[in-house]
């Protein structure tokens, strides 16, 4: 065989330049003999002897061999190491300008010498490029969609594959491919050839690619592509299809336009499906799949119009199934239940829907449930559900008059070995306070013993939670300042203040905030004993002339306080 190819190489150099026809077709039909049983090393011995930059010529469309060369190119091209040797040798532009042919062989061999050319090589794309290659490709996608037939669709297999390999992993070439219309002649394909496996499978990781780009999602949300996904999604049996889906599902589903789309085309009712089939299955495709399912409903959540459909005022039966998510046995659908609860809590009225209905209790449930095993993620997600909860005043009125839910946070505030879980509870009990203004709260905290952690609080590393917890006492100090001042004083918190106020590297908010709280506590015999005790006219007067505006202004009110009341 070897001989036998050295001598089919000198032979070809000889017929390439005059181009005898009979015995050039014979040549060429051994090499592709000689690359069927051994690619690598018979294109190791093309490239040594010389004869890739003969086949310049041999390319051009008054040739009877174009095919048959474009064929070998695509065959040598399947080696990495000859990809750049196919650009050097100039054959980039004379395939190129074969993409212009009728001839449906050519082109089918055209586009797989490029597709294979440009796969993983820079210079490979930049060539094409140059050479206008990719709009040509569109062009024929845009006018052969149509068309059925087996050998057509071998055709936009191949031709969509070729775009794959130029635009991979390259942001201007995708944008380039993007402003040439790209995406509408894809979803097209996508609708017309779904019963086509190798075709739809190129249409998807296509769209993979492109849906990564922001650029993308506009021209994607003006076509039917949610339509078309979620059709063929109800199709897939095989977890890799169906995983396939999901890939390109996830990006598109940030933009929320076609979250609504793919609401309306009926993707909940899939996924919903899905984890009613999974839930019991250890199998881990089954376990990926649920959590891929779980967590896409969770981000179609995150729109406010696509959240409102499905809430459908709490009578919802997507939002009824998903509030069965939170009592089951599987972390995941726990974890996605209350995420999903977070976000149906991005409305007043649904907060005050949800909590009317004993939302708080489920969500208890699931947090004793984890107190033990110590699941982060999923405590930390039905804290934040709380907190999202307590946003409106009504529904942070009835949280914070819930002693049980109190009493628990106050536990877990003291959750040393979970610092997020401390962290939020934290932050839940101060926007208790914060959001309801409400004086039967305040009460139910001191009563429970919150108040020792919001002064904690106000000594956090993070300025937003030192500043929660100081608006959340100071509305204390002003409200019931009497219940609780006997918990403010063991907490030290005047001490506290002039430590914050002492500071050099306090933010100006928190400066702000202690000494609106100072002012508060005055009223407190006690407290007020402590403040004069402590030297606070001398710090405060030193931040009359702080470069802050409001920290000189509310500087000057404490400091006329403090010299009234001493």
């Amino acid at each position: 065989m070897a001989d036998n190819l050295s001598d089919t190489l000198k032979k070809l150099k000889i017929t390439a330049v005059d181009k005898t026809e009979d015995s050039l077709e014979g040549c060429l039909d051994c090499l592709l003999q000689a690359l069927a049983q051994n690619n690598t090393e018979t294109s190791e011995k093309i490239q040594a002897s010389g004869i890739l930059q003969l086949f310049a010529s041999l390319l051009t469309p008054q040739s009877s061999c174009k095919a048959k060369v474009a064929n070998i190119i695509a065959e040598v091209a399947k080696n990495e190491f000859m990809r750049i040797p196919c650009v050097d040798a100039g054959l980039i532009s004379p395939l190129v300008q074969l993409l212009n042919s009728k001839d449906q062989e050519v082109l089918l061999q055209t586009g797989r010498a490029l597709g294979n050319i440009c796969y993983d090589s820079h210079e490979g794309r930049s060539a094409v490029d140059q050479a206008g290659g990719a709009q040509i490709v569109i062009d024929h996608l845009r006018s052969l969609c149509s068309i059925t037939d087996p050998a057509n669709e071998k055709l936009l297999t191949v031709f969509c594959g070729m775009l794959m390999n130029y635009s991979n992993e390259n942001d201007s070439l995708q944008a380039q491919l993007i402003n040439m219309g790209v995406i509408p002649t894809l979803v097209k394909l996508l609708g017309i050839h779904c019963q086509n496996a190798a075709l739809t499978e190129m249409c998807l990781v296509a769209f993979g690619n492109l849906a990564e780009l922001e650029s993308s999602k506009e021209q994607f949300a003006s076509t039917n592509i949610a339509e078309e996904l979620v059709k063929l999604f109800k199709k897939q049996i095989e977890h890799d299809k169906r995983e396939m889906i999901f890939e390109v599902l996830a990006p598109l589903a940030e933009n929320d336009a076609i979250k609504l789309q793919l609401v309306e085309a009926g993707l909940v009712e899939c996924l919903l499906e899905i984890v009613q089939q999974k839930v019991d299955s250890d199998k881990e495709d089954d376990i990926t799949e649920l959590k891929t399912g779980s967590d896409l409903m969770v981000l179609l959540l995150l729109g406010d119009e696509s959240m409102q459909k499905l809430f459908e005022g709490g009578k919802g039966s997507v939002f009824q199934r998903v509030l069965s998510w939170i009592p089951s046995n599987n972390h995941q659908l726990q974890l996605a239940g209350a995420l999903a609860i977070a976000n149906f809590a991005r409305n007043d009225a649904n907060c005050i829907h949800m909590v009317d209905n004993g939302i708080v209790e489920k969500l208890m449930d699931l947090l004793d449930r984890h107190v033990e095993d110590g699941n982060v993620t999923v405590q930390h997600a039905a804290l934040s559900a709380l907190r999202n909860l307590a946003i409106p005043a009504e529904a942070a009125e009835q949280l914070g008059k819930n002693v049980k839910l109190v009493e628990r946070l106050v536990e877990w505030c003291e959750a040393k070995d979970h610092a997020g879980v401390m962290g939020e509870s934290n932050r839940l009990l101060s926007a208790l306070i914060r959001h309801s203004k409400s004086k039967d709260v305040i009460k139910t905290i001191v009563q429970s013993g919150g108040i020792k952690h919001l002064v904690t609080m106000a000594t956090s590393e993070h300025v937003i939670m030192q500043n929660e917890a100081l608006v959340a006492l100071a509305l204390i100090a002003a409200l019931e300042l009497g219940t609780a001042e006997k918990d403010l004083e063991s907490a030290k918190l005047v001490q506290i203040l002039h430590r914050l106020l002492a500071d050099e590297r306090s933010a100006p908010e928190i400066k702000y905030n202690s000494m609106v709280l100072i002012c508060a506590l005055m009223g407190s015999e006690c407290l007020h004993k402590e403040v004069q005790d402590l030297a606070f006219l001398d710090v405060v007067s030193k931040l009359r002339s702080h470069e802050n505006k409001s920290v000189a202004q509310q500087a000057s009110l404490t400091e006329q306080r403090l010299t009234v009341e001493s």
